[in-house]
């Protein structure tokens, strides 16, 4: 997990944090009986709860005083390559796809886990959500799978 949050330049009411991990979308319910409803991905209560708990550890002080506020969200996905995208001996194929198109999760899935994770503790509801940027990409040699995301309070 990330240590410290870093402010966004000359924006005192943003913040930005990376929870590791790969990111899981939020995807269709399953009926199980009873009116009862359950996520149908495994993978997505342990993601949102990864969010919430980094977002936990690293809110700037005084963010409470800003939770009214309309917010928006920026936020990159990023997921390992498939070894298929490699040559035997670790490089790259130069026949390798530049964007992350493969089925990982659409976009829109990965948004809504993750926005739901804050929900109550960086914002009240995420209708306060009023812009949203995100977008997914394969990690660089040196990064892991995670989610960097800038939550920005935006004047009223």
């Amino acid at each position: 997990m990330q240590l410290l949050t870093t402010p966004t330049p000359n924006c005192p009411n943003s913040f930005t944090f990376t929870v590791l991990g790969k990111p899981a979308p939020q995807g269709s319910k399953r009926h199980i009986g009873r009116g009862v409803m359950i996520e149908s991905s495994k993978r997505c209560m342990p993601w949102r709860r990864n969010v919430r708990q980094t977002a936990e550890g690293l809110l700037p002080r005084n963010w409470y005083a800003m939770m009214d506020r309309a917010m928006a969200m920026t936020v990159a996905f990023v997921f390992p390559r498939p070894k298929s995208d490699f040559k035997p001996n670790g490089e790259l194929r130069p026949d390798a796809p530049k964007h992350c198109k493969k089925i990982v999760g659409d976009t829109s899935k990965l948004v809504r886990s993750t926005e739901d994770a804050l929900e109550g503790l960086v914002y009240k509801n995420d209708a306060q959500l009023v812009i949203i940027n995100a977008h997914r990409r394969y990690a660089t040699s040196n990064e892991q799978p995670c989610a960097i995301i800038t939550i920005t309070a935006l004047d009223e």
